[in-house]
This record gives C-alpha cells, sequence and structure tokens, in this order.
C-alpha cells in the first residue's frame, strides 16, 4: 500500500460500530457504494488501482431512474453542469433526416429528468461526498487477490486488510470477479471499437455547414449506417459536445483495447467514416487529437453468482455494458444503492452472506435484462432493414424504475418471510399487521398483565326463539336438550392495559346461547355456547377479530357506570341508545367461590361462531367465499385467566329496544330480532374482575 497516495475522507460524524466494508475500485458505482454504505454507518474503505490522475471518460448520461439516486447520496446535478436532453434526432449516414422526438413532450411521465452530464464533473463529486462522509480511500493500491471466505484482501505489494464485506467494483478487467464461485466468465470482445471525444459545441456553431446539428439545446443526434454510427449529444451546460463513434472492430483493431483510454488520432477517425455525408465528416474533423480516445467494446456473457461468501461485485465487474442504451452508469450506481439497502446500519457480520445473496437476487434480472436490451440496441441493419427493437417499452422499463423504492421494499418483503408466521389482514400492502396475536415483527403478544372485568346476565328463555338465530338452512346444529326453555347470557367485558393498544382497552358486549350443539362435517358432534353477534367500541379489535377469527363483531358504543354496589351498561349507536343492562345489590363472593365461573356448567368445549365472507360482485349475491365454524377452545386458552374478585347481584335486568331503520340503520336488522327475545327468568348475575387476557390464537375451525 502506498501511504503516501492515501487521501482519508474528514469524518463529520461518530463512526458507529458498522461492518468493516472493502471496497475494490474507487469508480462510479466504487463510489456509489462506498457514499451509500457510509450512510449506513459502516466503516469503508475503498482501494483505488490507479492515481486518479488520467482522464476518466468523456459524456455520461443521467437518466430519471438515477437522478434521483444521486440526489439521495447528495449530488447537487445542476451544479455538475449536467443539461436536459430535450431532443432525439435522427440521420442516415447520407445525411437524410429519419425523425426526431420532442423528449420535452414525455418528460412529465418520469419523476426525474433525463440530463447528459460530464463523466469527470461526476466522478469528482462522488469522489468528495465519500471523502466528506469518512470514507477512506486508498489510492495506487492495487488489489492482487481476495479471500471471499475470511473477507480477506491481498494488495500487489503484499499487504493485507480484512473487512466484514468485500465489493469487486473494479470494472470490466475485474481481478475480484475470478474469486466468485463458479465463475468462468471472462470478456470478450463485441465485435466493436468506438472514437470518443469531446468538442466546444461553439466550434460546431461556427461553422455554417455544421450549425444545424448542434443549434439546439440538449438535442442527442444519432447518425446510422449499416454497421457503424455516430452519436453527439452535448453536456456542460450544453458548451461541449459529446462524441462516440461506434464501428467495426476490425477497421482498428490494431491500434485498440479494452482500455478506456487508448490514444488515437484524427485520420483514423476520417478513414473509418469515410463514407459518411460530408457535413458529419466536418464534425469529425474538428476532433482534437489529444483528446481522441479509441476504445475496444466488450461484451461478457450472463454471470449466475454475483456473490460468494463476504464478496459481492456491482457494475461493469459483474455486467459490463455496450454504450447502445447510455445505461452503463446508471446500473451500477442503481447496484451501489441496492447493496446499500440491504447491508442497512445494524446487520451483524453473521448475517452479511444471506444479505449479499438478497442484494444479488434484488439486481440480477434487472441488469440482466437492461444487458440484453442494449445488446438489440447495437445490433447491425442491413440496408433498408428496419429495428425490430420496441423502444418505446425499453425506455419504459429503464426509466420507470427507482432502485431505492425497489429495494427498500424487497428488503421488506424479505424480512417479512423471515418472520415466523404472521397474520395478515387488509390493507395487504402494508405487510403482516399487528394485533392482538402478534406484533409487528410476528413475536406473539403476553397477556398476562392484561386486565378483564366481565359482568354477565344469564337468563331463561325459548329455544323456539334461539335456535332462529343459528345459521339460516343449517341442519348442523341445535340445542342438546329437547326442552322448549333454553339458556342465555348478555355479556359485557371490559379489557385494559392490553399492550397491543398501547396499553389501553375498549368494551364488548354479546349474545351467548348455552347448551348448544354442532355436528361437523365429519360427523364430530362438539358440545358449547354459541355466539350469534358481539358488539364492540372499538374499531382494531373489531377488524382483527373478524378477519383472522371469524369472529361476528359490530360496533356500537357501550358505556358502563360501576358503583359500589351497581352496575349499569348502556349500548348505543350515534346516540341512538338500544340496550340497556342493570345489575344491582352487587356483593363480592368469597374466594372459594370462585372456581369454575368462566365457562360455567353448560359451556361444553368453548364458544363456536360462524366464520362467514361474502363473494364478490352483483351475479355473486348471497354466495360466501368462505363459510365456517369457528371454535374458541376454553381449554387452549392461554394465558389462563387470574380471578382476582367476584361479584354476585341480588337482581338484573335486561332491557333491548328494537329501533328502526332510522335510528339504528345498520344494526336494526340485529337489534329487532334480540328484542324478541324473551326474558323468562334471570338465573344469575354476576362480575368477574381479574388478570390475564388469552390472544384467542387458539381459536381453530370446528
Amino acid at each position: 500500500m502506498a501511504l503516501d497516495e492515501q487521501v482519508n475522507g474528514t469524518k463529520n460524524h461518530t463512526v458507529t460500530d458498522g461492518l468493516r466494508i472493502i471496497i475494490v475500485g474507487a469508480g462510479i458505482g466504487g463510489l456509489s457504494a462506498a457514499i451509500n454504505l457510509r450512510k449506513q454507518g459502516h466503516n469503508v474503505t475503498i482501494y483505488e488501482s490507479s492515481k486518479f490522475a488520467t482522464e476518466l471518460g468523456a459524456a455520461i448520461h443521467i437518466p430519471p431512474n438515477v437522478y434521483g439516486l444521486l440526489e439521495r447520496m447528495g449530488i447537487d446535478i445542476p451544479a455538475t453542469g449536467a443539461n436536459l436532453c430535450k431532443k432525439l434526432s435522427w440521420y442516415t449516414s447520407s445525411g437524410h433526416s429519419t425523425g426526431a422526438g420532442d423528449m420535452t413532450k414525455t418528460s412529465h411521465m418520469w419523476k426525474h429528468p433525463w440530463v447528459l452530464g460530464h463523466r469527470i464533473t461526476l466522478h469528482n463529486s462522488l469522489k468528495d461526498a465519500a471523502l466528506k462522509s469518512g470514507v477512506k480511500l486508498q489510492l495506487s493500491s492495487p488489489v492482487s487477490e481476495v479471500d471471499p471466505e475470511s473477507g480477506t484482501v491481498i494488495l500487489r505489494d503484499g499487504s493485507k486488510d480484512v473487512g466484514d464485506v468485500i465489493v469487486g467494483a473494479d470494472g470490466v478487467h475485474s481481478v475480484t470477479r475470478k474469486f466468485v464461485k463458479s465463475c468462468d466468465k471472462k470478456p470478450y470482445s463485441s465485435g466493436k471499437s468506438a472514437f470518443r471525444f469531446l468538442i466546444p459545441r461553439q466550434k460546431v456553431l461556427d461553422d455554417p455547414q455544421t450549425q444545424k446539428y448542434a443549434s439546439e439545446d440538449g438535442n442527442l443526434v444519432m447518425i446510422m449506417h449499416s454497421d457503424r454510427r455516430m452519436v453527439m449529444y452535448p453536456t456542460s451546460n450544453n458548451t461541449l459536445l459529446n462524441l462516440v463513434c461506434i464501428h467495426p472492430e476490425g477497421e482498428t483493431a490494431a491500434d485498440s483495447s479494452g482500455d478506456w483510454n487508448n490514444m488515437a488520432t484524427r485520420e483514423m477517425l476520417l478513414r473509418v467514416y469515410k463514407d459518411y455525408h460530408e457535413d458529419f465528416r466536418a464534425i469529425l474533423a474538428k476532433a482534437d487529437e489529444d483528446s481522441l480516445k479509441l476504445w475496444r467494446l466488450l461484451d461478457m456473457d450472463t454471470m449466475e453468482n454475483w456473490t460468494t461468501g463476504r464478496l459481492a461485485l456491482l457494475g461493469d465487474a459483474v455486467h459490463p455494458f455496450l454504450p447502445h442504451q447510455g445505461q452503463g452508469g446508471a446500473v451500477a450506481i442503481e447496484d451501489a444503492v441496492a447493496l446499500g439497502i440491504v447491508l442497512e446500519n445494524g446487520v451483524k457480520p453473521d448475517q452479511v452472506e444471506e444479505r449479499l445473496k438478497l442484494y444479488e437476487q434484488i439486481r440480477k434480472e434487472r441488469a440482466d435484462k437492461l444487458q440484453h436490451f442494449t445488446r438489440l440496441s447495437g445490433e447491425d441493419l442491413a440496408p433498408g432493414q428496419t429495428s425490430k427493437v420496441d423502444y418505446e417499452s425499453i425506455t419504459a422499463y429503464n426509466f420507470g424504475f427507482d432502485e431505492f423504492d425497489n429495494s427498500t421494499q424487497r428488503l421488506r418483503e424479505w424480512k417479512w418471510s423471515k418472520q415466523p408466521p404472521s397474520y395478515w389482514r387488509m390493507p395487504v400492502g402494508f405487510g403482516p399487521a399487528p394485533g392482538p396475536r402478534q406484533k409487528v415483527d410476528g413475536t406473539p403478544r403476553d397477556g398476562t398483565n392484561s386486565t378483564f372485568v366481565t359482568s354477565s346476565i344469564k337468563f331463561k328463555t325459548s329455544r323456539t326463539v334461539l335456535q332462529n338465530l343459528f345459521p339460516p338452512g343449517s341442519k348442523q346444529w341445535k340445542f342438546a336438550s329437547p326442552a322448549t326453555v333454553a339458556y342465555a347470557s348478555i355479556t359485557q367485558t371490559t379489557l385494559d392495559r392490553m399492550e397491543w393498544l398501547g396499553d389501553k382497552g375498549y368494551n364488548f358486549l354479546g349474545l351467548i346461547m348455552h347448551g348448544v350443539q354442532y355436528t361437523t362435517d365429519s360427523g364430530k358432534v362438539i358440545n358449547g355456547l354459541h355466539l350469534p353477534v358481539l358488539f364492540e367500541s372499538l374499531t382494531d379489535p373489531i377488524i382483527t377479530g373478524r378477519d383472522e377469527l371469524g369472529m361476528p363483531k359490530l360496533f356500537c358504543d357501550i358505556d358502563k357506570t360501576r358503583g359500589t354496589s351497581s352496575q349499569i351498561v348502556k349500548t348505543s349507536w350515534r346516540g341512538a341508545e338500544w340496550g340497556i343492562f342493570e345489575w344491582e345489590g352487587l356483593e363480592e363472593v368469597k374466594s372459594e367461590e370462585k372456581e369454575g365461573l368462566m365457562g360455567g356448567s353448560d359451556a361444553g368445549e368453548g364458544i363456536l361462531a360462524v366464520r362467514y365472507f361474502p363473494d364478490v360482485g352483483k351475479e355473486k349475491k348471497g354466495q360466501p367465499v368462505v363459510e365456517t365454524v369457528v371454535l374458541d377452545r376454553f381449554a387452549d386458552a392461554n394465558p389462563k385467566p387470574n380471578i382476582k374478585r367476584v361479584f354476585k347481584a341480588k337482581n338484573a335486568c335486561i332491557s333491548i329496544k328494537a329501533g328502526d331503520e332510522h335510528s339504528l340503520p345498520t344494526l336494526h336488522y340485529i337489534t329487532s330480532r334480540l328484542a324478541e327475545i324473551p326474558i323468562y327468568e334471570i338465573v344469575e348475575a354476576r362480575i368477574i374482575e381479574g388478570t390475564g387476557v388469552a390472544d384467542m390464537g387458539h381459536v381453530v375451525k370446528a
């Protein structure tokens, strides 16, 4: 390591106990990765083989899919001199115009603009941002070997460094690539080479012969021949013109290589484009030989693996791009953003390998597809042949994407998949829902310290009236006794100190039918209680109970007033009162009398309810998607209730008003039926206080 070439960034914040990350290569992809990983609190060192003393390229496309990513990285893109791409113009090599596209008419489709920047300026901006964030940059430090399992990097001078993560961002001639498992891919010639150079736009404007090709700001000009093309567009606030001249490799093979900075001559350039119209040759003749470069365009077959152990590749190291779509730099930046998201703050060293595989899963499909599009765009066309490339669809795929948002969601979904089995309910786009049975991460709730106060009034009534509340037409429900009298209860419970409700609570009230038998489809007979309806005072438990358990819950206001020896509960809907339930002469029961009070002698196995979800569509009216019976089995409840105090009432009263469609528009069809139930005798009335509220996760299909 050449310590005299070390450039340390100023640390403007405290370094956290993040991962130790080594990045090989300080190009656009490597610097972008460094910035994104540093933002997560990781300790980042870059080893760069060069001294940054040579020119790193000419212009670069900053398309809509990456403009916003650079902004998130703190890059002031307008300050780099990047200018809008406003127009696309096509010409044949003989000088005929074949069309033009006004990009300003479609720019509203994308949340960020398409701009044409200068590669050196962008690179310098990324370097400055990385150094200011605390990234360590080691220049003249070529890496010769890496060990993906131990995270060791060996430099050419024999020195070593060890990290939790190694990022191979060392370009098309990558050293790190060969250490990826089962990788035998090497770059090969695409059959094309390219001249590239910059010329002052004013030189083209000052020449009457060439003026029209540079007269409009932001005009990207493509001059096509069957086996070669000339691409010209402005950059640096429309003051420079960038030219890329792609041609058959064989015509300059002796002079080109895969290196970015091979020098070329004007004579070579004009010779290769000798058949182009004189207007275009006049533009080429303005090339300054001091800046004229020639490089062979390299391609590489798709890699199956991007990662091995603690090593991950990005950018040209894993998917070198041909220049036909202007997406090579953008895709490297997308890789870097994805890597920064999956290696979020708090990731431990033993989690690195699975996170790197997730990065590969996120990025591989898109990068491979963009490579394919690029190859299609660069195919030669015979005279008169029309390209079969659907450029509109390709543009939509290229531009209509945001890797920050995509990776954020993919990481989120991956985390969901790692959670314990979790409840999902509408709206499903937001992931597993927190509720009484689980936290947002899928771990169970603990209701041990939650409190309950259950007030019940058991009464004798008509079996022939109650049985009309069984599911219509079903032969699987009946009362165990043939008697025409039966028993039911109005039960009201107040829950409090519920963790899932921020240590708050709510009220609910339901009708319980005693001594019920349900015969399953398999012929099994279940004895228990039937819950035809349950009213609750809070939306959240109504939703969770209906969706997750299938309980027949509805909303109403439930107001309870407790005195020293009495209690009154009133139910209403938006001020319209429909139920009054009273307990009078309350006296506390001695401790030895508390056993067996939660279910009662006729409770059976538990509470039975009908879970019903209707189908969607007018033609599906009355048809359920789901219709089944659920069982709240008392024996499986956890935690078990811990009864603290029990009170018996000397007198109790139930008064239910039917209401009408005006006063109770959404409940009248229920309250009118409840009002039909006769009360022959109050059997008992009690209030039970205790702790330990079961999460109802034990509810099963009957």
